[in-house]
C-alpha cells in the first residue's frame, strides 16, 4: 500500500468523494436547479395565463362573503364541503372559494373564483397545497419535487439536497488546498477557475437550499422534525380546540400539501358566519390584505383566520374564533415566534421565491442558472482529464483513499459517514452504492491485470 502524509490522504479522499458526487449526483442537482428555476419564474406567467380568474371588477361595492360563496356553491354543484375561503380584499382581486374534492389527491382542492362586486364566476380549477398554486406552477412543482413520479420520485430531490452541501464545502476545501501557485491559462485551468468562482458565489445558496430542501424530504425531513421538536423550534399554531391542548404546525405544508384535516358538512355551515368571523378577526388585529378563512371541521373546533402574506414584512398572524360566540379563543403573532421558527418561515419562503417578491425571484433565477453552468463545467473538467480505458487504479478509489488515512482518520471517516447516513438515510444508501461501485471497479481492474499477465 502506498503511504502518504495525512494531509495528502485527506485530500485524496475529498477529491474522490467530490468526483463521485459530481459524476453520479450532479444530474439530480442539475434537474432540481433547473426545475426550481422554472418554478420561481412562473408567478408572472401565471398572472398572465389565469388573469381572468384572478382579476375582477376594480370599482364598486364588494358583496358579502355569504353571497359570493352562495354563487360558488351553485358553480360547484353544492355537494362539496368548503375547505377554505380567501377573500378578495384588494380592488380588482377575486375571492377564492376552495372545496375538498374526493376525486382529487390529498394535496389538491377545487377552487371557484368569484368577482366580489358582480358575483360573476371567473374561474374553476384545481389548486395545489396550502399555498394554493395554480395548475401551471403545480405541474412544475411536481417535476421539481418528484420528477412527476409521485412519492417514489421524491427520492431524487432528497438525494440532491443530501449531497449538495457536501459537494459545495468539499469543492471549496479542495480549491483552498490545491489551488495552483501561479495562474495558468490552459483550457482546463480556465474551466476550473469558472467552476471554482461559481462555487464561491453560490456557496451560501447551496447550503441554504440543502437545508431547506432536506426539511421537505421524506426521510431526512422526519429527523429534522424530531430535532426541531426537541429544541422547541416548531412554528406556533393557534389552538382550534374549544376545549383541549394546542396543535403543532408544519411550516412546509405548501410542499407537503397538508390541509388541516376534514371540514364540516356544508349543511352545518351558515354562510353568514364567514362574514361574521372575518369581521371578528379583523377587529382582533388581523390586518393583512391576504387572508384565509377555514371553517371548523367539527363542532368542538374553532374557525381560523390566517394571514398568508409571505412577502416582506412577513404577515402570518392567525386567530382561532368560536363561531358561536365570535370570541377569539387563541392567537399567534409572527413577532412573538421563536427565532428558529422565524428563520424557518423565512427560509421556506425564500426557497419558494416569495419572500421579497420580484428581487427574490431574480436572485433565485440567477442562482439556479449559475448552478447548472457550474455542474456543466464540472463535467467538462472530468471529460478533459478522463483516464484512458483500462487504466483504472485502486489508488483512485474511495475505499483505498480511506485506507490511506492514519487509523484515527479512518475511525473519524467511518463515524462521520455513519452519523450522516443515520441522519440522512438517502445519503447513507447512496454512499453504500459508491462503495459497491468501488468494489466492482477493483474486481474489474484485477481481472484485466490477470488477463494481461497471461
Amino acid at each position: 500500500m502506498t503511504t502518504c502524509t495525512p494531509r495528502a490522504a485527506w485530500l485524496t479522499l475529498l477529491r474522490r468523494l467530490h468526483f463521485y458526487i459530481g459524476l453520479f449526483i450532479g444530474p439530480f442537482i442539475f434537474v432540481a436547479a433547473l426545475t426550481g428555476t422554472l418554478y420561481v419564474a412562473t408567478p408572472q406567467l401565471e398572472e398572465w395565463r389565469y388573469t381572468d380568474a384572478l382579476h375582477g371588477t376594480t370599482h364598486g361595492q364588494s358583496q358579502p362573503l355569504a353571497a359570493q360563496i352562495a354563487i360558488a356553491e351553485q358553480a360547484s354543484g353544492g355537494h362539496l364541503p368548503v375547505q377554505a375561503v380567501r377573500p378578495g380584499l384588494e380592488p380588482g382581486e377575486t375571492t377564492r372559494v376552495m372545496y375538498a374534492d374526493p376525486t382529487l389527491s390529498a394535496s389538491e382542492s377545487r377552487a371557484i373564483f368569484i368577482d366580489p362586486v358582480t358575483l360573476a364566476v371567473k374561474g374553476d380549477m384545481t389548486v395545489y397545497g396550502t399555498s394554493g398554486i395554480l395548475p401551471l406552477r403545480q405541474w412544475i412543482d411536481y417535476a421539481h419535487r418528484s420528477l412527476l413520479l409521485g412519492d417514489p420520485g421524491r427520492l431524487y430531490s432528497e438525494l440532491a439536497a443530501s449531497w449538495m452541501w457536501i459537494a459545495a464545502l468539499g469543492g471549496i476545501a479542495l480549491w483552498f488546498f490545491t489551488r495552483p501557485k501561479r495562474r495558468l491559462n490552459n483550457a482546463f485551468q480556465k474551466t476550473r477557475r469558472l467552476h471554482v468562482t461559481l462555487g464561491w458565489l453560490l456557496l451560501a445558496g447551496m447550503l441554504l437550499f440543502s437545508a431547506t430542501g432536506l426539511t421537505w424530504s421524506q426521510w431526512a425531513g422526519g429527523n429534522v422534525d424530531k430535532m426541531r421538536a426537541a429544541f422547541n423550534w416548531l412554528t406556533p399554531q393557534v389552538n382550534t380546540q374549544l376545549h383541549g391542548a394546542a396543535e403543532i404546525h408544519d411550516p412546509h405544508a405548501e410542499h407537503h400539501a397538508h390541509h388541516g384535516g376534514r371540514v364540516m358538512a356544508e349543511s352545518s355551515l351558515k354562510l353568514a358566519q364567514f362574514d361574521e368571523v372575518l369581521q371578528a378577526a379583523q377587529a382582533a388585529g388581523i390586518d393583512a390584505r391576504r387572508l384565509e378563512i377555514r371553517p371548523a371541521h367539527s363542532a368542538d373546533r374553532a374557525w381560523t383566520v390566517s394571514e398568508i402574506d409571505r412577502r416582506w414584512p412577513t404577515q402570518v398572524d392567525a386567530v382561532a374564533i368560536d363561531a358561536g360566540t365570535l370570541r377569539v379563543i387563541d392567537s399567534t403573532h409572527f413577532a412573538d415566534f421563536p427565532l428558529m421558527a422565524k428563520l424557518t418561515r423565512w427560509g421556506v419562503d425564500f426557497h419558494m421565491g416569495v419572500l421579497f417578491g420580484l428581487p427574490n425571484q431574480l436572485l433565485l433565477i440567477a442562482f439556479g442558472s449559475a448552478l447548472c453552468v457550474s455542474i456543466v463545467m464540472g463535467y467538462r473538467m472530468w471529460w478533459m482529464r478522463r483516464p484512458a480505458p483500462g487504466t483504472t487504479s485502486q489508488a483512485a478509489s474511495l475505499l483505498q483513499s480511506v485506507w490511506q488515512l492514519p487509523w484515527s482518520g479512518q475511525i473519524a471517516a467511518w463515524v462521520i459517514a455513519l452519523l450522516l447516513g443515520l441522519a440522512m438515510p438517502v445519503l447513507g444508501v447512496s454512499l453504500l452504492l459508491f462503495v459497491l461501485i468501488d468494489c466492482l471497479r477493483w474486481r474489474r481492474a484485477e481481472t484485466r491485470t490477470m488477463d494481461s499477465g497471461r
